[in-house]
């Protein structure tokens, strides 16, 4: 079976690899091929691949290359997780909004949005070059924000099905306060990526939520950055990423207090870069521990054996809603736990979901609707009224000033804003 990964000279990728080597038998490769422009990148993480394989035994090849076409040929599956605009780029997400008074951050609110417009366009370019090479492939999107760029690939009509480590996180997470084994948990995930609340957890079918809130609950608030009496009142887990809804201008004011998450992340590229360059390293170090994307490549293992081995069991995408939260409409992508098959993902049934979240999920909903068609289509109305739609911005003079700026600062990225 061959693999493609696009995006593959980023530092992550030695976490894909450890994954692929370590569970070999649940997804037995023969070839993972690396796709990426940047040559010296590629040359150093690819060689980090070949020896973690070696020293693992795993007889799969390693193919580096800069060509798309070549890379995904004959592919099964097309992992998705580039970068337009690398590190660079991901620092203006995080800073220019705080110019503004807003979140800055690199998927939620405006720092999202430039994200959006400057990727959504980079990846359908991909998928239809997937199309052509490796028809029968599933594109499996883990570049963000997912679930904008998934539902362009849906709507595009390409067979996608959108991953995110946040769900497995916290399984993982949920499992070890527990001492339980992980495939004993399961969540009640519900939501949009990056904004979604664990309303339940079960240990083999049993709610345990309302102990683990009691016993574990300042852990869990100190984890996701909330206070405890606030997720012990309402009942649930709210991911990270509510953190910059529920507590926006906190938020600002310590982001405003220290470097750009960008800054700190590219700083450990580059020792992770090093290390990659070094013979002697042989297994993924324990800075890439800090680097972000704890569980990935389980999740991604995970997904793509489920697919190429329709074993239809329950993990948590990113999908086409279809009904499934009936607020929505029927094209939306949600967040929520699926049947995987060889055909898809097909979601589960999701209990009636409150007022409090289902209002701040049909809001984001509303402005994805609205950052697609910026991302497909320019403009600076578009940018702005996505802005307007988001509750993080919200006001039309921010909108506007906001949209200006960022449409100024990715401009390169935006053949549509002009030179």
């Amino acid at each position: 079976m061959k693999i493609a990964v696009v995006g593959g000279g980023s530092t992550y990728t030695p976490e894909l690899i450890d994954g692929f080597a370590r569970l070999r038998d649940e997804l037995p490769l023969t070839e993972i091929a690396l796709v990426d422009p940047d040559a010296h990148r590629l040359e150093l993480v690819a060689g980090m691949a070949r020896r973690m394989l070696a020293h693992a035994g795993h007889p799969g090849r390693i193919l580096a290359t800069s060509s798309v076409e070549e890379g995904v040929a004959g592919a099964q599956a097309v992992l998705l997780q580039l970068r337009v605009g690398g590190q660079t780029a991901r620092n203006v997400d995080e800073t220019l909004p705080l110019e503004c008074g807003c979140v800055g951050q690199e998927t939620t609110g405006a720092g999202g949005l430039a994200k959006a417009l400057r990727t959504v366009p980079v990846v359908l370019d991909i998928a239809e070059k997937v199309r052509e090479h490796a028809p029968g492939a599933w594109i499996v999107d883990f570049t963000n924000p997912v679930g904008i760029v998934t539902r362009a690939l849906l709507e595009a009509g390409h067979r996608a099905i959108g991953l995110c480590n946040v769900a497995i996180g916290f399984q993982r997470r949920f499992a070890a306060k527990l001492g339980v084994a992980p495939e004993r948990i399961s969540l009640g995930h519900v939501g949009l990526n990056h904004l979604t609340w664990e309303r339940s957890v079960h240990l083999d079918g049993e709610d345990v939520l309302p102990a683990l809130l009691e016993s574990h609950g300042q852990e869990i608030a100190d984890d996701i950055g909330l206070p405890v009496d606030l997720i012990r009142r309402l009942g649930v887990v709210p991911s990270y990423y509510l953190r910059y809804f529920y507590e926006h201008d906190l938020v600002v004011e310590e982001q405003k207090a220290k470097p750009s998450r960008a800054a700190e992340v590219a700083a450990m590229e580059d020792e992770l870069l090093k290390l990659y360059a070094d013979p002697s390293v042989t297994a993924k170090p324990e800075l890439l521990g800090k680097r972000g994307g704890a569980f990935y490549s389980e999740a991604a293992v995970a997904l793509i054996a489920s697919l190429a081995g329709d074993r239809g069991d329950t993990q948590v995408v990113n999908l086409r809603n279809g009904g499934t939260l009936p607020f929505l409409a029927d094209d939306a992508v949600i967040e929520v736990p699926a049947r995987i098959t060889a055909a898809g993902a097909v979601p589960l049934a999701v209990p009636a979901v409150e007022p409090l979240y289902a209002g701040l999920i049909a809001h984001v909903t509303a402005y994805e609707t609205l950052a697609l068609e910026a991302a497909l289509h320019g403009g600076e109305e578009r940018v702005a009224d996505a802005l307007l739609a988001h509750p993080l911005v919200g006001q039309a003079s921010l909108a506007g000033d906001l949209a200006r700026r960022l449409i100024d600062a990715n401009r390169r990225h935006l053949p549509w804003a002009g030179a």
